[in-house]
């Protein structure tokens, strides 16, 4: 078996996640290692194939396929090979496999499912005969599927006559494919449109860090009709039509070298400007938030603020979050990732359909109607005036300004009467400036903290009664805070035993059998198919591919919003199942706010904390991805590098290569859910208790930078308080939102200093620090190795 295509195929080991198909089998599985990371389905069971089958170097994988290293051809121009040797009366009815990288960790599929080359005549479910198809990489675990056209190979030898291919065995067949390979960069891309008061025409600026030459293609759109359109002449120097259909633009180089800019005029007619750019024949760079082309919104241009002050804008008010184009038009200066696409047969196709619309910038995040599943790491900055304005326009992701408090810890079940207490506290939490508060585990529970769920309807538990529990939320909105519900969507304890004496039978409304328990499960002998995550092996994992499971699971969270009152969810062992399932459930419930809790280790050598944490904030950015940015992720990866910089005063860890921070909050502030403590890493658990005595360090950075930030009960309610509530006050009064600008000024051993939105400093570590320039900074908050300073107003 070799691979056929050369496209996309470089230098470096290879892999592939094999195995077979025997004949008369049946059931629902995903093979390889790929089944959590991709979360396909496939007609037919994989299984590992006989010894005799196996190349050398093959490694067994789980219990149903193994991994097999390609070898390079000799003078073959980077081309690998595996041999599959077999009988021709073999048992086996088809070899199903798929491709990693091992350099990248990059996955190559067959149009979002494994490769499948038959050996006993069927092609049911697979790579059809004589066909030349391309393929779709994911980029690590998760990313975009590219389909191409123009393939030509043909089959060596197929089936005479053509009727019919069961039950005969193949004397000949070949196959190529062409691997089309997505990669993905972080730079920045500036566009300023502000009024030319000499013309009285649009003036349109664009920054960019990426270097070397960059071309433009670029048109406008008249009325928000999403239609591109060329302007008439006078165009930029070194433009030229390209295609009838948009104008490229060759960006000047600066003079300092790093990187390129643009300045050019429009009339006032258009109402936006659409873009991409292009670094060189196969390299694209488009909006990574929704994979597609760039849109800056043209219009009211006359209703802002000063056009001497680009970075301020005047907000509008919006009527309906449903109308994109009015809130868009309030920015001024959007600040995008650009998303690099590398393909040796990338298409020179300008997109006209599937525009992102965003429709949330004023209230500092990223919506859109129509959303890709290709959303990626860096986001848009904006600056906001007025926090009044502030609207979601979907659900999952709230305003903005959320601050969060867990209302809860390990212990808090005790009482047997934990909603009244907590409900005695919201006046003071609601004083302190909190605005969402997450409560504990509502429903029947095998353990009493509530995060082993038994009768999901049953939300009589050991925090209180449902009637308590009603209340509870009932008291919170008066005081303005919303309630997020502890959600336990992975795992149930079944309430039956089956004949083999295990426990996978549930009752109550919910009354599953066998086949809602994951099959790979090995203490529960589930059913259904193999799991799309981790398993927790303390309760049956539930399979969410099963259609009654998730209609159950949305019409109980459904009924949880309506019944109960909570506001959004936060989703507990989030890496159990597919993150797409989590979108269905977000899509049906309709949160306010929702946050998972995707926790795995960070990357460490030899029992030292790596300085690049890039692989572990993917896998959470990968989870977000694929609910399709529907809800945010508690961001893991800030807590682990916060535990090494304060430990061992190595505060250089604060800042990435690229002079980022270095957590989720440093890719996708908008969904990254900030904290030091939760009652699995402190409380009486203590799994991974922060610094002691640094705790105030800690929350001077969250509290001051990008992210939604979270405060543990244990730490509001104690001597931190008074300086917790002064760090929620300076967010609030600067209006500090999970969007905003961050310049990093320090990152040294003993010091890390950053700058917050031009209106806010802050600094930890021992060592001296001071801001400097023309503005007047005061101090705000001081204490042991932490400053924040305000700009005197």
């Amino acid at each position: 078996m070799s691979n056929g295509g050369r496209e996309g195929v470089g230098e470096g080991g290879r892999g592939a996640g094999w195995g077979r198909q025997v004949q008369g089998r049946g059931g629902m599985r995903c093979g390889g290692e790929v089944d959590t990371a991709l979360g396909c389905l496939l007609r037919r069971e994989w299984d590992q194939p006989p010894s005799e089958m196996r190349p050398p170097g093959s490694v067994p994988i789980k219990d149903y396929a193994i991994e097999t290293p390609l070898e390079i051809l000799p003078n073959s121009e980077g081309r690998y090979e595996v041999q599959i040797k077999f009988d021709m009366d073999t048992p086996v009815a088809a070899i199903n496999f798929v491709l990693k990288e091992e350099e990248t960790g990059a996955w190559f599929q067959h149009k979002g499912r494994d490769f499948r080359i038959p050996l006993s005549g069927s092609s049911d479910g697979g790579v059809p005969f004589g066909a030349t198809e391309d393929i779709g990489v994911w980029p690590g675990d998760l990313g975009q599927l590219k389909k191409h056209e123009g393939s030509n190979a043909q089959p060596q030898e197929t089936i005479p006559g053509g009727k019919g291919l069961s039950g005969k065995h193949i004397s000949g067949f070949y196959q190529e494919f062409q691997i089309i390979k997505s990669e993905y960069t972080h730079n920045f891309v500036t566009v300023t449109v502000k009024r030319d008061n000499e013309t009285h025409k649009r003036r349109v600026e664009f920054d960019t860090d990426i270097p070397g030459e960059v071309i433009i293609h670029w048109g406008v759109c008249r009325d928000n009709n999403m239609t591109w359109e060329i302007p008439p002449e006078p165009h930029p120097p070194t433009t030229r039509i390209f295609r009838q259909k948009a104008l490229q633009t060759l960006l000047q180089a600066k003079a300092d070298g790093r990187g390129n800019y643009l300045s050019f005029l429009l009339d006032a007619e258009y109402s936006g400007l659409f873009f991409v750019l292009k670094l060189d024949e196969y390299t694209w760079l488009r909006n990574l938030d929704n994979g597609s082309d760039f849109f800056i919104s043209l219009t009211r241009m006359e209703q802002r603020g000063s056009t001497q002050d680009p970075g301020k804008v005047e907000p509008q008010k919006v009527d309906k979050p449903s109308q994109p184009d009015g809130i868009i038009s309030d920015i001024r200066n959007l600040v995008v990732g650009l998303s690099s696409r590398r393909g040796q047969r990338a298409k020179n196709k300008v997109l006209q359909e599937d525009i992102l619309q965003e429709i949330e910038r004023l209230a500092a995040e990223a919506y859109s109607i129509f959303r890709s599943p290709t959303i990626d790491s860096v986001e848009a900055s904006v600056d906001l005036d007025d926090q009044s304005i502030v609207k979601p326009a979907c659900s999952g992701t709230g305003s903005g300004f959320e601050i969060l408090c867990q209302g809860f810890n390990w212990e808090s079940h005790k009482s047997g009467k934990w909603y009244v207490e907590l409900g005695k506290k919201a006046k003071e939490l609601s004083s302190l400036g909190f605005t969402i508060v997450w409560s504990p585990p509502p429903t029947d529970s095998v353990s009493p903290e509530g995060y082993m769920p038994r009768d999901l309807y049953n939300l009589n538990s050991r925090y209180g009664t449902m009637d308590e529990l009603k209340e509870l939320v009932k008291i919170f909105h008066e005081a303005d805070i919303k309630v997020l519900g502890d959600a336990v969507l992975n795992h149930r304890c079944a309430q039956f035993q089956n004949n083999n004496g295990v426990w996978n039978i549930f009752g109550g409304r919910m009354n599953w059998d066998d086949r809602a328990v994951v099959a790979d499960d090995p203490h529960f002998q589930g059913r259904g198919n193999k799991s799309s995550g981790d398993n927790f092996h303390a309760a049956p994992n539930i399979d969410h591919s099963q259609e009654f499971v998730r209609n159950d699971l949305k019409e109980w969270l459904c009924w949880m919003r309506k019944e109960v009152g909570y506001d959004g969810w936060r989703l507990d062992f989030v890496r159990g199942f597919w993150g797409g399932y989590v979108k269905d459930y977000l899509e049906a419930s309709e949160p306010y706010f929702a946050v998972g809790e995707y926790w795995d280790s960070l990357s460490y050598t030899y029992g030292e904390m790596d300085y690049n944490q890039d692989a572990h904030r993917q896998r959470i950015v990968d989870w977000i991805n694929a609910t399709n940015g529907t809800a945010g992720a508690f961001d893991v990866t800030t807590k682990g590098i916060l535990h090494a910089a304060l430990e061992r005063s190595e505060y250089w860890r604060l800042s990435d290569e690229k002079g980022k921070p270095p957590g989720v909050l440093g890719w996708w502030p908008s969904r990254a859910v900030t904290f030091i403590e939760n009652h699995d890493t402190g409380s009486t658990q203590g799994h991974w208790r922060f610094p002691y005595g640094m705790e105030l360090q800690g929350y001077a950075y969250i509290l001051t930078h990008p992210g939604t930030p979270a405060v543990f009960y244990d730490h509001i309610f104690s001597h931190l308080q008074p300086e917790i509530a002064k760090f929620i006050n300076i967010r609030q009064r600067q209006k500090i939102h999970c969007r905003s600008k961050i310049k990093i000024l320090k990152a040294e051993r003993s010091l890390y200093a950053a700058e917050i939105d031009e209106k806010l400093i802050m600094k930890i570590g021992s060592e001296h620090f001071e801001p400097s320039g023309p503005q007047n900074w005061i101090v705000a908050a001081e204490g042991q190795e932490y400053k924040i300073w305000e700009v005197s107003s």
